[in-house]
């Protein structure tokens, strides 16, 4: 969401992730055509990544789903251990 990226600025803002995943699920994206991937004859080789426009017409919902999800988040952070 925050525009174009490389893959290695892309692996460090999921921290959790490992390449092989991160490969597989851009691979994925870029089949389905949410990203597009740009590849630059250059050496070392760079390779960057962006949504097309289908993938910027889900930015609405993935906002709806993250406002959703730090809400439950606030909510369970809440509510007493015993309870959870």
């Amino acid at each position: 969401m925050k525009g174009t990226q490389r893959f290695g600025e892309l692996r460090k803002s999921i921290q959790e992730i490992s390449q092989k995943v991160l490969t597989e699920n851009l691979r994925s994206m870029e089949e389905d055509g949410i990203v597009i991937r740009t590849v630059f004859a250059e050496v070392p080789p760079r390779v960057e990544y962006s949504l097309s426009e289908l993938g910027n017409s889900l930015k609405p919902i993935i906002f709806s789903m993250e406002t959703w999800g730090l809400g439950y988040q606030k909510l369970n952070d809440e509510l007493p251990n015993d309870t959870q």
